[in-house]
């Protein structure tokens, strides 16, 4: 048991588990003399910490660990119907030139439609209020 360390929810669960155990009487699982009874004051949890720390309580602990799905590389399929980073770009470029060509865009890849006048964004002070 001393190699197993537990988490301090299970030491909780174990100490008070047993310490019940020991105020109902149990008999103590490691000795300890009349001294060091009266140091821990007769507690039953400082008796069982004890006997925790000691490695002599008969308890195990069951902790479930999730189930790990492995899946053999060789049966792991790559779908072929991805296009290839390099036929992207083409295909970006394909588009881009027909774009160019019907007078859409312009070689520099900005738009040649007509610009909207862009007014300046002032707001009179009888607006704001």
């Amino acid at each position: 048991m001393a190699n197993q360390e537990f988490s301090k929810y299970e030491r909780a669960r174990i100490i008070g588990a047993r310490g019940l155990q020991i105020s109902m009487d149990a008999p103590l699982l490691i000795d300890v003399d009349e001294k060091e009874l009266d140091a821990m004051n007769f507690d039953a949890l400082k008796i069982a910490e004890k006997e925790l720390d000691s490695g002599v309580l008969p308890i195990s602990v069951s902790k479930p660990m999730p189930k790990r799905n492995e899946e053999d590389v060789e049966d792991v399929e790559v779908d072929s119907d991805v296009p290839s980073d390099a036929a992207k770009i083409a295909n970006e470029k394909e588009t881009e030139a027909e774009m160019v060509e019907s007078g859409i865009m312009g070689e520099d890849g900005e738009d040649e439609g007509e610009e909207a006048p862009q007014e300046p964004a002032v707001i009179a002070e009888d607006e704001l209020e």
